[in-house]
């Protein structure tokens, strides 16, 4: 039976295409909150949706709920798999989806042959064997992409599509809500405490910055040891811990300077954030902010685990008001030419046409 998309209003032989998400992942992370932005986006863009999902993130649920997406809730228990194989079976069964999508490693591994096509979602450099039985695969950087193929996945099974940075203006946080005075240079981390995130290096090179303060706006293993290193290091006095957020953008709107200096980062979505809340961004040179942050352009880079060159960019950025200006204008450009959400929404369904046709 031939399948017509008709690429004006996304109709599948005359109805809404219809796109079931599966996704495990981390109770928060970058990831995961790039999933929900997605399914927002296509939502706007009258794609039928069902989700299998966990449990452990009640924000999450509450978003889908509030696009009615319907969703059903699964343990991914990589040890007893089947109650989530019946789940997304079931699932599949009722919904009838055209594809199914599978976010990241963990959800890939549960992937099913079923009469939709499966597309596997790549936001690190996972083994394709991850992903049994999905066909077409998206990369959200163009080295990933390049992961995949030389894997063997043929290039035209390949799609790089981008996330996108959800910005909506926010009045700044009050400097008062965290004990940080108005007059100091405030820098920005938003990660997990995890330790490819780097957090201390960014600590050990807050001891010669004088003045800045730095809020961490993320949650995780390290936050003990982290908070200790602080106060080893003497800057506990000007580090604000602010556990897991949701209001990036008024962080963002409230900072001076975002850092984000990652050991690892296929990607990195703060990155685009940065750049629409244009906050100007400094990043070490892990492979996302490496291919895409173009060193003064829009953002300063500086070697990974390097204090000093970490120090030393910091302070130049604080002493340059023009050096603030051109990272924030290059910034601007990057993000309106390739991480705005129309731009996602026009290559998701775009690559979904040619799938359904493949």
């Amino acid at each position: 039976m031939h399948t017509t998309f008709d690429t004006q209003s996304h109709l599948v032989d005359g109805r809404p295409l219809r796109v079931m998400h599966v996704i495990a992942g981390a109770e928060q992370g970058g990831a995961e909150t790039f999933f929900s932005d997605a399914a927002d986006a296509l939502a706007d863009r009258a794609v039928s949706q069902f989700v299998v999902t966990r449990p452990h993130n009640k924000f999450r649920l509450d978003r889908l709920a509030s696009k009615d997406i319907p969703y059903k809730v699964a343990s991914f228990n990589k040890f007893i798999r089947w109650p989530t194989q019946k789940i997304i079976r079931e699932a599949a069964n009722e919904f009838d989806p055209d594809i199914i999508q599978y976010w990241m490693g963990r959800a890939g591994t549960f992937a099913q042959k079923t009469r939709a096509k499966n597309i596997a979602w790549y936001g690190g450099y996972y083994k394709v064997r991850r992903f049994p039985h999905c066909t077409h695969h998206i990369g959200v950087t163009r080295d990933l992409a390049r992961h995949i193929i030389d894997q063997g996945v043929p290039p035209q099974n390949v799609r790089t599509i981008h996330t996108y940075a959800v910005y909506d203006v926010k009045d700044p946080v009050s400097r008062s809500t965290f004990s940080t005075p108005e007059e100091v240079p405030l820098l920005l981390a938003l990660a997990r405490l995890h330790p490819k995130k780097a957090i201390d290096i960014l600590l050990k090179s807050l001891v010669n910055v004088p003045d800045a303060h730095l809020w961490i706006a993320g949650d995780g293993e390290l936050k003990t040891e982290l908070q200790d290193l602080a106060k080893t290091l003497g800057v506990d006095s000007r580090v604000r811990f602010l556990g897991w957020r949701n209001d990036r953008e008024a962080l963002l709107a409230t900072a001076d300077i975002c850092v984000f200096p990652s050991r690892y980062e296929p990607f990195g979505t703060v990155t685009i954030e940065a750049w629409a809340a244009k906050t100007p961004l400094i990043a070490a040179k892990a492979a996302g902010p490496k291919a895409y942050v173009e060193h003064e352009t829009n953002g300063l880079l500086v070697e990974i685990d390097d204090v000093d060159g970490l120090t030393a960019a910091i302070n130049r950025l604080i002493a340059n008001t023009d050096l603030q200006k051109q990272l924030i204008k290059g910034g601007t450009e990057a993000f309106d030419a390739q991480f705005t959400k129309s731009v996602f929404q026009d290559e998701a369904l775009k690559f979904y046409q040619e799938v359904l046709k493949s």
